[in-house]
């Protein structure tokens, strides 16, 4: 669904004029339009919780249906007093010399004026439009977005063309609210954070172990598959490794402190592709070495700002699926579609919904971002457009995007709550070889440099496994999940049989529970499809008797009765299949 954008804008400023009404000795701060409605931030003099948007919003409705008119108005019209983050915008608009326009709500009649803003306008023409509203939710959000200034409270709201379209929009956000990871993660007990632990630093609980190396033993199978080589390195890097590789110049403000310790400065590190360039210069390399191809399940640390921190999807530790590519210039549109079609069929085994691709490219005025060589960016960006090209996929450009050292290639997901994040990438760099000082020796004997290419196959563990969360609903296929099998007796007298079931389950590796609680047979039966279990083994007397399991599928209320190894054979072929 696409929100008009000038009927969410001019519905923000309804909302800061019902606050003044309500609250006169608020500060007002901005209030745009976004994609799917807008926001306002405020500097109230009490606070406002969410139970306060209800009065909010009747005092909004009675002022739309009054039938204010928008208009331009000139600054004289405008009061700056007790408004300082208007002052502060003002001025700085005016030091740049930027356009600076004000608008107001005015009614026709009698001309009484509602509210004047500082505002760049885009806005319809009168608030009897605006009649399908509705103010969701209460957030903090620091003031220009930078945690030294003041928190101030945001209201987010959505306004939409028809009572239609309004219900369709929250029902659609009571089903992200369903698939919302931190929600799932929660209830099934797969991860937690708490304040003693570090900020951003996930604890994975038992089940959120179990998805977690289900996926590892897949990707190593992968990697294994596709000729890399398995290694493991430090999680600290001697600061003058990341001077040389550029990171500290440019990645410094998300890298954590460094710890001085005798003689050494140590960084933990962000990112591990240094590490695995030392790797890489430790011994003699022939041109008929490459390309060489390094894999790490890495743990990394990267320092994101409180606010920003959202469940597994932004972290401050986590676990990445990282492979880095030494080729020959010649072997650079090869190697490009190899690792191309790995990601691929990753994304495939896992049934990941991709939003779209993305080609991201340096800004050329922005020297600061970017490393300067033209040459050297002009070839890396035309070598992708045309590898891009000859596998037929479709993509977007996105200039400024690009890593310091190189363009790459994105494949983007939209989560649950609608942002778009990179899943997996394919970065091409020639600038960190140089700096390194990397060398093979080519088949004249001439010393040549080799091309890096950064491969990310299914990003972070804990952003890949928010994203499996929201897309399954915590229903995940039979292999991934850590219920894969829960057993039930129906009386403790099938409680030693049912032991027995269950370590000869365990010896078959599969993901299995024994539930011994003495609770009536339907509650361990409805707990156990709570927990999204893939299949549920009842035991009675007539099982015992018979040498039979009685299964009941998730999502199914028929039982159907198996052999012993009619069942086992069955789920083996489910966990090949990948199902």
């Amino acid at each position: 669904m696409k929100a008009n954008s000038k009927l969410n804008h001019s519905t923000s400023h309804l909302l800061a004029a019902a606050v003044l009404k309500l609250y006169p000795n608020t500060k007002l701060a901005i209030g745009p339009a976004i994609e799917e409605g807008f926001y306002y931030d405020f500097e109230f003099k009490e606070q406002i919780l969410e139970s306060d948007l209800p009065k909010i919003e009747k005092m909004m409705k009675k002022l739309a249906e009054q039938g204010y008119k928008m208009r331009m108005v000139d600054e004289k019209q405008y009061s700056f007093e007790n408004q300082p983050y208007k002052t502060e915008l003002f001025k700085e608009f005016k030091n740049e010399g930027k356009l600076i326009t004000f608008y107001q709500y005015y009614h026709p009649k009698t001309n009484e004026i509602l509210f004047t803003d500082l505002c760049a306008g885009n806005h319809i023409e009168n608030t009897k439009e605006i009649k399908h509203f509705k103010l969701l939710s209460v957030a903090g959000a620091y003031w220009r977005g930078d945690s030294k200034n003041k928190m101030l409270t945001r209201i987010y709201g959505t306004s939409w063309e028809s009572k239609e379209e309004l219900d369709k929009y929250l029902n659609i956000l009571e089903e992200r609210k369903e698939r919302d990871h931190r929600k799932i993660g929660k209830e099934l007990n797969i991860f937690t954070f708490t304040q003693l632990s570090g900020q951003g630093l996930p604890i994975w609980l038992e089940d959120g172990m179990k998805i977690h190396n289900a996926i590892r033993d897949y990707v190593l199978k992968l990697d294994k598959k596709y000729g890399f080589c398995e290694v493991l390195t430090p999680h600290f890097g001697e600061k003058e490794l990341y001077q040389i590789s550029g990171h500290w110049d440019h990645y410094q403000d998300t890298m954590f402190k460094p710890l001085k310790m005798d003689n050494e400065v140590l960084v933990p590190r962000p990112m591990t592709c240094p590490h695995h360039i030392l790797l890489f210069n430790s011994t003699r390399r022939s041109y008929k070495d490459l390309p060489i191809r390094y894999s790490e399940q890495s743990r990394l640390y990267r320092y994101e700002k409180s606010g920003a921190l959202s469940g597994l999807e932004r972290v401050r530790g986590m676990d990445l699926t990282e492979g880095h590519v030494f080729v020959r210039p010649d072997q650079i549109k090869d190697e490009f579609k190899h690792l191309y079609k790995m990601i691929v069929q990753a994304l495939k085994d896992f049934n990941i919904e991709v939003d779209h691709i993305s080609l991201s490219l340096r800004d050329p005025q922005d020297t600061e971002k970017f490393f300067k060589d033209d040459v050297m960016w002009d070839k890396a960006e035309n070598d992708l457009r045309d590898v891009l090209k000859e596998l037929n996929i479709e993509y977007k450009e996105f200039i400024g995007e690009a890593a310091f050292y190189g363009p790459k290639v994105d494949i983007q997901v939209r989560t649950v709550l609608n942002r778009i994040i990179t899943m997996s990438t394919l970065q091409l760099d020639f600038l960190l070889p140089s700096r390194f000082e990397m060398k093979y020796v080519d088949d004249n004997e001439q010393f040549q440099t080799p091309v890096l290419i950064h491969r990310g196959l299914i990003g972070t563990y804990e952003r890949f496994i928010a994203t499996l969360l929201e897309q399954t609903k915590g229903a995940l296929p039979y292999w991934l999940s850590p219920r894969q099998v829960t057993i039930l007796p129906i009386s403790d007298e099938q409680n030693e049989f049912c032991k027995n079931l269950y370590d000869e389950f365990i010896n078959l590796d599969i993901n299995v529970n024994v539930d011994l609680r003495s609770e009536r047979i339907n509650k361990k039966i409805r707990d156990a499809q709570l927990q999204k279990t893939k299949f549920v083994i009842i035991i009675g007397k007539q099982e015992i008797e018979n040498d039979t399991l009685a299964v009941r599928a998730y999502g199914s209320n028929d039982t159907k009765i198996y052999q012993k190894d009619e069942f086992i054979d069955m789920i083996s072929k489910l966990k090949k299949s990948l199902k």
